[in-house]
């Protein structure tokens, strides 16, 4: 049999024509694909002679010669060697504060835990000097998330109020802590100083809101009585000292428009309350030891008040965070009256 390549010569000699065969033919649908050039690849262009010891030797390789020591070793001719970095040191812990001044008083428990008359509670006045109080030493010693939350309150309420409807606000909350801490001195001290209020302050929605609280407190012992700690220099003015179900109590009075069901929704209010009986178990004008701390946080719509109760064993807890606070604000005073060296 004549091959096909033979037979279209002798075709081609006879008709005059002339068929040139070509290696590989392409069938398309579209007439338009069958009458485009094909486009030339960029790797056509490229000098096949010039780059053929590189391609010959990257395809004859199987497997490459290069180890992780070997291209360390590369790394460190083409960069030089690696810097490492140091380790860093594991917290060794929590922060303990140095100072060993302890809660209670060995001296105070030994004695006499009951005053010559507890039908009238004490009442010292704060007088002045250069003792910090307990709620300045908490102020200025926040921490920076705490710092971020109250500007960020302040920012809001100042867009809702404005400057003078924020000033007005803060005015009022302040009149209205007052009036509720003068009702309840009155209330626990005398009927005569309950009857010099108005019905208006005794019949607020906050006194409304402690009322299951005082049916439980009894033996008052301080009402609005200032106190110092004579070893680690600070001073404070307590709301109350009173016995709450059988425990005698540090006891703050707190006013809130939000729901604060935890203990710690009180942010610093258990390191004031524990300032408080820190500094009353060692200030000589209070005969008396207190163990224990009580916050009641009530509510200008009158609903029950939250309390939280602080047992011995609390308060030991917060003792040393609260020692804490008080050696920041002492660094902190030290570095701001110390003078700069020029």
């Amino acid at each position: 049999m004549q091959s096909l390549s033979s037979i279209c010569k002798k075709l081609g000699r006879s008709s005059r024509f002339f068929v040139e065969l070509a290696p590989s033919v392409g069938f398309s649908t579209s007439c338009y694909f069958c009458s485009q050039k094909k486009k030339k690849s960029p790797y056509q262009e490229v000098d096949q002679n010039k780059y053929s010891n590189l391609i010959r030797s990257i395809v004859s390789t199987k497997i490459s010669s290069q180890t992780p020591e070997s291209l360390f070793q590369e790394d460190d001719l083409l960069y030089g060697p690696v810097s490492k970095c140091k380790v860093q040191e594991q917290e060794s812990g929590p922060i303990v504060t140095q100072n060993t001044v302890l809660l209670l008083n060995p001296e105070k428990r030994n004695g006499s835990n009951t005053l010559t008359d507890s039908s009238v509670p004490l009442k010292i006045p704060l007088q002045k000097n250069k003792m910090p109080s307990v709620t300045r030493i908490l102020q200025q010693t926040m921490t920076a998330k705490q710092i971020l939350t109250l500007e960020r309150w302040k920012q809001r309420m100042i867009l809702e109020l404005g400057e003078d409807g924020f000033a007005e606000y803060t005015s009022d909350i302040f009149l209205q802590g007052k009036h509720f801490h003068e009702a309840l001195e009155a209330i626990l001290s005398s009927q005569e100083q309950l009857k010099e209020l108005d019905e208006k302050t005794i019949s607020s929605g906050y006194v409304a809101s402690v009322q299951h609280v005082l049916k439980d407190i009894s033996g008052v012992r301080a009402l609005e009585s200032a106190v110092h700690h004579e070893t680690l220099k600070y001073l404070g003015l307590m709301d109350c000292v009173a016995e709450y179900r059988g425990k005698l109590c540090v006891i703050d009075w707190k006013t809130s428009e939000k729901p604060k069901p935890f203990i710690q929704n009180t942010f610093d209010n258990p390191l004031q309350v524990v300032a408080y009986v820190g500094a009353i178990n060692h200030d000589a004008s209070y005969s008396f030891e207190v163990q224990c701390g009580l916050i009641v946080v009530a509510y200008k719509d009158g609903s029950p008040a939250h309390t939280h109760f602080m047992d011995s064993e609390l308060c030991s807890q917060y003792w040393p965070k609260w020692l804490l606070r008080l050696e920041k604000y002492t660094e902190k005073a030290k570095n701001q009256t110390t003078p700069n060296p020029d």
